[in-house]
């Protein structure tokens, strides 16, 4: 282990209680903007999502037995596939493709387990992953503008709003700056900086209605969605077409998540306990959000961050703000809170934030040297970004269709298998690098 890796607190060491305490709630800190942002914007329950946060990344640490310090936040991928799937089924769509999500996960930490990387490779190399991360952010666009300029983004007829607008870029002016400027933890939490200074200045422009949080109980158990409780599952191929390939995508930043924090740490974690364990928590984590009706989860880059800047490597501190979570979604007070926050924030932090989702799509392309002067990596970049962003479909039946970035990523990965030269063009690309996706 390198000079510059050695920890404060090892994986396995275990804090003094107060100690612990303020290390597990840094955490908390780093994840709770983002996690809580997903199931505002697709109309899911935030408790939930933090139950179901935290109930994820305890089952993480146990399936890689203990070795990997990692948290599960919201995935921001599968923000369009849930709109998409809530519009032709409800909520309980969404559970199902999130659900068979999580057995894609399963499946191919099954087939790299006996068959290696090399096929995942093959089929995610940098020239597919890149623009479709990129479409992740830039179609999302629309929605951030929507929130960030009218009264109610909702509805059918959309009323301009001067007041929301300013609000909205005052939020995005204090998470730049939180960006720029903060330093050490402080500057891993700038959209949650920005959601509390966008919300005190909604409270002043009046655009706060804080009704809900005065009659919320202490306590509340959160508003699970629980299939054959709540609702009879419906198998639906049209759901599974819009949610199913989304999985291709993430599992391609889990991958570079398993990097960096290699790195970040000093060990292969590749190797032991090995990408195969690390996939199956991520898979199991979304199939147990998807029982309980939150939203996908995925290993977070601002938690790598704060490992990173604390060295504090403990997977007993990233249980502690696992369980932290789960109690945080039990507290009516908080969650009435959350629901109160007006679009108009969370449009201006969404304005920064989904444009660095596109961008980090850009840098695996440049980290990777991937030419776009190489006629056939232009072909499949061009070809997945104007189906991704541009909304193109395919309707097979009457209730099945791919659409959006499915469509994207399905056609990018068969231009990359069917058209010739992939050895030239592929050069020194690298599929393991940082990907700050969330």
């Amino acid at each position: 282990m390198t000079q510059s890796n050695e920890p404060v607190l090892d994986v396995k060491d275990v804090p003094k209680p107060a100690k612990w305490l303020t290390l597990s709630i840094q955490h908390l800190f780093a994840m709770f903007g983002a996690t809580v942002l997903v199931p505002f914007l697709v109309g899911l329950s935030p408790a939930v999502a933090l139950v179901s946060s935290g109930l994820g990344t305890l089952a993480y640490l146990l399936i890689t037995r203990g070795q990997i310090p990692a948290f599960l936040g919201s995935s921001f991928a599968f923000i369009q596939p849930i709109i998409i799937a809530k519009a032709a089924g409800g909520t309980e769509a969404a559970m199902l493709g999130s659900f068979l999500a999580g057995i894609v996960y399963g499946i191919v930490a099954l087939l790299i387990s006996k068959l290696g990387l090399k096929w995942l490779l093959r089929i995610l190399p940098p020239i597919v992953v890149g623009p479709v991360i990129m479409v992740i952010g830039l179609g999302l666009a629309g929605t951030a503008v929507n929130m960030a300029m009218y009264e109610n983004p909702g509805a059918q007829e959309l009323v301009y709003s001067n007041t929301h607008f300013l609000v909205a870029l005052a939020t995005l002016s204090i998470t730049i700056f939180c960006s720029i400027y903060l330093k050490g933890i402080f500057g891993l939490i700038p959209i949650l900086a920005g959601i509390i200074g966008g919300y005190i200045i909604a409270l002043f422009a009046g655009i706060v209605d804080l009704s809900g949080v005065k009659e919320a109980p202490l306590f509340q158990v959160p508003e699970f969605f629980i299939p054959y409780v709540s609702y009879t599952p419906d198998f639906s191929w049209g759901i599974a077409a819009a949610m199913v390939p989304v999985a291709i995508v993430t599992l391609s930043e889990h991958t570079g998540h398993q990097m960096v924090l290699s790195k970040v740490v000093g060990r292969n974690f590749v190797e032991k306990p090995g990408l195969h364990r690390s996939i199956l928590g991520d898979g199991v984590a979304t199939t147990i959000a998807s029982f309980i009706g939150g939203p996908p989860n995925t290993t977070y880059g601002e938690n790598i961050g704060v490992l990173a800047i604390t060295k504090v490597y403990s997977v007993y501190v990233i249980g502690g703000a696992a369980i932290l979570a789960i109690a945080f979604g039990f507290i009516g007070k908080i969650t009435a809170l959350i629901s109160s926050i007006p679009p108009a924030v969370m449009g201006g932090v969404s304005l920064l934030l989904f444009g660095i989702i596109a961008s980090n799509g850009l840098r695996m392309l440049i980290d990777n040297k991937v030419d776009l002067g190489n006629k056939r990596n232009l072909i499949i970049s061009s070809v997945i970004l104007v189906i991704g962003i541009g909304g193109a479909f395919v309707e097979i039946t009457d209730t099945i269709s791919l659409s959006g970035m499915a469509l994207a990523s399905i056609v990018g990965i068969f231009l990359n298998l069917v058209l010739p030269g992939r050895e030239e063009s592929e050069g020194k690309q690298e599929l393991f690098e940082e990907n700050k996706v969330a």
